[in-house]
């Protein structure tokens, strides 16, 4: 297998990282707003206008912490990266920095079925990019520190399940309507039983550099 030239540490990356999901999920924030100057008839209309926009905002705000997190998990057992693990980074944060829009389109009309569909369709591609970094690190071993990785297996289904159920959703949301949305519950009790069997090493490593309890 060709071994692509390492372009350094992970240290910027993951800074990066951090600064692209805090922006993203700030931005989710702009569509919760009451309109000034309201009677009180017209202020209690707003604040019920406001349910969808709350949702959304929740929905995207958990998706988003989830995603950060598992990158995280992922970027522990990074001692390296290249031109891949950069490429599939960058088309993960682009899809991170574009999730508001979809966020918007649902929490606005979010009884199309084409929102349901823009929204999946994010999702789906922003768990399939964690699901290429892990198959990367996997193949390529020279990037990794010496700490063992994640129960693999695991790990892979945990991003896989997301990457699945949001992907199904896409065609699903544009035959069945806008109801499949509740399908995504399901992945509430999957994931997190997957979670529990993924195991990562005991000592808390960042970036592959150990980090000081003391």
């Amino acid at each position: 297998m060709r071994r692509p030239r390492p372009a350094g540490g992970p240290e910027r990356l993951t800074t990066f990282s951090d600064g692209v999901y805090a922006i993203a999920m700030t931005l989710l924030v702009l569509d919760v707003s009451v309109p000034p100057d309201l009677d009180d008839a017209g202020f209690h209309t707003a604040l019920r206008g406001l349910v969808p926009n709350l949702g959304a905002y929740a929905l995207s705000f958990v998706v988003l912490v989830g995603f950060w997190r598992d990158h995280h998990r992922i970027f522990r057992i990074v001692r390296q990266i290249d031109s891949t693990v950069v490429t599939l980074c960058m088309f993960g944060l682009g899809v991170t920095a574009l999730l508001p829009f979809p966020t918007t389109l649902v929490s606005e009309y979010g009884r199309d079925p084409a929102s349901v569909a823009i929204y999946s369709a994010a999702v789906a591609a922003l768990s399939t990019a964690h699901l290429g970094l892990l198959v990367v690190l996997r193949r390529r071993p020279w990037l990794r520190t010496e700490e063992p990785m994640p129960e693999g297996v695991w790990f892979a289904a945990d991003l896989g399940s997301t990457a699945v159920v949001f992907l199904l959703s896409v065609p699903a949301a544009l035959v069945f309507g806008p109801g499949v949305m509740w399908a995504w519950l399901g992945l509430i009790p999957l994931k997190t039983y997957l979670g529990r069997r993924t195991r990562f090493p005991d000592t808390d490593t960042y970036a592959g550099a150990p980090t000081d309890r003391g």
